[in-house]
């Protein structure tokens, strides 16, 4: 069907139109109106946001707590041959902390059958559905609402582009253990991982290996300092809060930006302790000197130059007056950075997501544009023809069927094959989607891509028609990209 597809006068109609409207890379894109002139103060996290790291850091980060698993918590040394795969995991996924599955969740709740993993291996759909009593996680069960695995919850989502490892990490173990018939406590295995990674960060790991190769872990691009210049050129404000701590952000940012980072910086905050610096407004700031030493004076303000450790928003808000929607803030982290400044605050948000450029790519491609037509046509093929009831029409039916099953496996294959796209399952919006557009008014690859908008700009988010708007937007089926042929065309493609 395909084939016949592809050769018939339908195809050479859609796919030209399509590929002459391919998506920008680089572009901004919006899930709520916002305009750039009303923005009088920018803020930035700091990781994946200011400062990109190379594929290095990863490994970095899996072979630290692979080892610390073994030296301090005394898992088997032949985990040792497990290295780490950039290509597993992608963000976003869901981890069952009891059973040890790894899978991904539609914005319905749904499991995307085909992406749950226990270990390095798929499992069947059968025992998938037989587990969970079909496909469906109900919200008690879910991670709550910052993604946290807490109050009994079985499930923990992976927010973090720091997750990355952490997920192979636990993959990797629980297929050894498997593999060697060892009986383990997955809640176990799970804590202990979750330590591990975590001691990588506390203990200061994976600092002092940046620090020590820094052109090795940090990917230098010019973009971030032409970002901040042009803020600043056109009279912004402009503060960083991290979780990082203070000589590694400022070794970073003069490697980035150049040794006078700080007077592009209002305020500089480290070791915010985000998601917590949002809500604990008990915590005082403290001055760190330039030999990194603590201060004890009594903070009454912020001043321009000088790094600030700890404090809360609350107090931040009272020393600098920066409320409500004229304040835009960065981050790459939906829950830690984005949830609580735009539902409680009333600040702007900007989602930093690296896995968008890549992804569009993607999607810009001619096979990728191919087969997208042809799934979607299937799936309107399918629903128009199902009134059918005869033989010949079933039989037709459940080839289709099936042909569009291998289709959305091939899709899902076009950006990592175990888990598929970031942001879709098959068809429905990933659980990931779902957030960042609950808590971004505005996404992006990377900072780099305000270069390509004037301070002045305002972003209109586009209106995709709503399931029961679409007879009224187009007089005949349609996707939003391109028309699904009728009844009647069917004939032409057979």
């Amino acid at each position: 069907w395909c084939n016949f597809f592809f050769s018939s006068p339908l195809f050479p109609e859609l796919v030209p139109s399509i590929m002459s409207n391919m998506l920008n890379p680089d572009a901004i894109f919006s899930n709520n109106e916002m305009s750039l002139s009303d923005i009088e103060i920018y803020g930035f996290d700091y990781d994946y946001t200011l400062v990109f790291y190379s594929k290095h850091l990863h490994t970095l980060i899996f072979n630290a707590a692979r080892d610390l698993l073994i030296n301090e918590h005394r898992y088997p040394a032949e985990i040792r041959k497990y290295d780490y795969d950039p290509n597993f995991a992608i963000r976003g996924l869901h981890y069952d902390v009891h059973r040890a599955l790894l899978m991904k969740i539609d914005a319905f709740h749904y499991i995307q059958l085909g992406t749950v993993y226990r270990g390095l291996s798929v499992v069947p759909d059968e025992e998938v559905i037989a587990m969970y009593d079909g496909s469906h996680v109900p919200l008690e069960q879910m991670s709550d609402f910052y993604g946290k695995s807490s109050h009994g919850n079985t499930m923990k989502q992976f927010m973090d582009i720091f997750s990355l490892p952490e997920m192979t990490l636990l993959s990797c173990v629980n297929e050894y253990f498997l593999k060697n018939n060892i009986d383990y406590e997955p809640v176990h295995l799970y804590k202990d991982v979750k330590d591990s990674i975590r001691d990588v960060h506390i203990k200061g790991i994976m600092y002092r290996a940046i620090e020590a190769d820094i052109e090795k872990y940090i990917c230098y691009a010019e973009q971030t300092r032409a970002v901040l210049a042009k803020l600043a050129d056109h009279g912004k404000k402009m503060f960083l809060i991290t979780n990082s701590p203070s000589s590694f952000v400022d070794k970073g940012m003069k490697f980035i930006v150049g040794k006078d980072w700080r007077d592009l910086f209002d305020v500089v905050i480290v070791q915010a302790d985000k998601p917590n610096f949002f809500n604990d407004k008990r915590r005082p700031f403290r001055k760190v000197n330039e030999r990194g030493v603590l201060l004890w004076d009594k903070i009454h303000k912020l001043q321009k130059g000088q790094i600030y450790k700890q404090g809360n928003l609350y107090e931040f808000l009272k020393l600098t007056g920066w409320r409500g929607s004229k304040v835009l803030y960065f981050g790459d982290h939906i829950y830690s950075d984005l949830a609580d400044l735009t539902l409680k605050h009333g600040w702007r948000t900007g989602a930093i997501i690296p896995e968008l450029r890549s992804e569009i790519k993607i999607m810009n491609t001619e096979k990728y544009i191919q087969t997208m037509t042809w799934l979607q046509t299937l799936t309107g093929l399918l629903e128009h023809m199902q009134v059918h009831r005869d033989p010949d029409s079933q039989m037709i039916l459940e080839e289709w069927k099936k042909e569009r099953k291998e289709m959305r496996e091939m899709n899902r294959n076009f950006f990592n094959a175990q888990f598929g796209s970031l942001f879709r399952t098959d068809e429905n919006p990933t659980y990931f989607l779902r957030r960042l557009s609950r808590f971004a008014d505005i996404y992006m690859a990377s900072l780099s891509c305000l270069l390509n908008y004037e301070p002045d700009y305002t972003f209109y988010p586009r209106r995709t028609p709503l399931q029961h708007e679409l007879p009224g937007w187009s007089g005949q089926l349609c996707t939003g990209t391109f028309r699904i042929p009728f009844l009647q065309d069917a004939v032409q493609i057979k």
